[in-house]
């Protein structure tokens, strides 16, 4: 009697009515998610064509590479002090410290932020300090450079659920560190997580991963379409995993890397295993 009356109701009205409001639930919730990636991206477009974004870099100088500390088109003497850098500035330099006139010595060490909060200027022109394994360099942002007044947009596929899919992470359970190349040519170590798999359109995946200090992940990858009709590669950032490891691969917001932005940058190239075998032409593409 039992599954006689679950065929009945299966088989008439209510059944019906049950799939029509499973599919406005699902209709609703795409819906919703197309929204949320159209406003995602319209803020990508907007960062990375800021003042300071990585559209305005126009360079990144490595001290090691000029040892009387005078750096091209850069005021004042940057020197290298093993644990930061001595920054000698002279009247005429025109360097600002804090957003205020400086004259003299003062040690630097990375600037934390964003290049809008750097505090070493010349006009609207920021020098950004880094460390990258020990050895220290400048970059020079100008919201005047050239590839920002250049930028027309980012060329983005459109939000489609089929590339939102479940993901698992496995921890390695030790820190690994693999060297790879990085777009300047030179290899430099990329600290790596653990295993993020996932199935997409019927095919099970790996990549490798990193875990930020927040407990996301990062991952630099390539597929069919890396140096075709998408950047050759690109970043996906995945929400922290949960505690049984389950977290989001949503390749709808797949982006460049700051690379693509400007040459200056030093992005590293996908580390063996993350060139995926299939096409995924989804999120940002390229530069329009």
């Amino acid at each position: 009697m039992t599954n006689d009356a679950s065929a009945d109701v299966s088989d008439g009205v209510s059944a019906d009515v049950s799939d029509d409001a499973s599919a406005d639930v699902s209709a609703d919730a795409s819906d919703g998610a197309s929204e949320d990636w159209k406003r995602w991206h319209e803020y990508r477009v907007e960062t990375v064509s800021a003042a300071y974004g990585p559209l305005a870099l126009t360079g990144t100088h490595w001290l090691e590479d000029y040892p009387d500390g005078r750096l091209p088109d850069i005021p004042g003497r940057w020197t290298d002090q093993e644990d930061g850098i001595l920054l000698t500035a002279a009247p005429e330099d025109g360097l600002s410290l804090d957003g205020k006139p400086f004259t003299g010595e003062v040690r630097l060490d990375a600037d934390p932020g964003s290049a809008a909060k750097a505090r070493v200027g010349l006009g609207e022109r920021r020098f950004v300090v880094l460390v990258r394994e020990g050895i220290w360099g400048v970059r020079d942002f100008d919201p005047a450079s050239e590839a920002r007044a250049a930028f027309k947009g980012v060329e983005a596929t459109p939000y489609e659920p089929r590339w939102s899919v479940p993901g698992h992470f496995t921890p390695y359970g030790e820190n690994r560190t693999v060297h790879v190349e990085n777009a300047d040519g030179v290899a430099r170590g990329l600290a790596l997580g653990g295993i993020l798999a996932f199935t997409l359109d019927g095919e099970d995946l790996t990549l490798h991963v990193s875990v930020e200090s927040d407990g996301s992940l990062w991952a630099v990858f390539a597929d069919a379409t890396s140096g075709d009709s998408s950047y050759r590669f690109r970043f996906l950032r995945p929400a922290a995993p949960d505690a049984e490891g389950r977290t989001t691969v949503d390749f709808n917001r797949a982006v460049l890397p700051p690379c693509a932005f400007a040459d200056h940058f030093i992005c590293p190239f996908p580390p063996p295993g993350n060139s995926l075998g299939v096409a995924v032409p989804a999120g940002e593409r390229t530069l329009l």
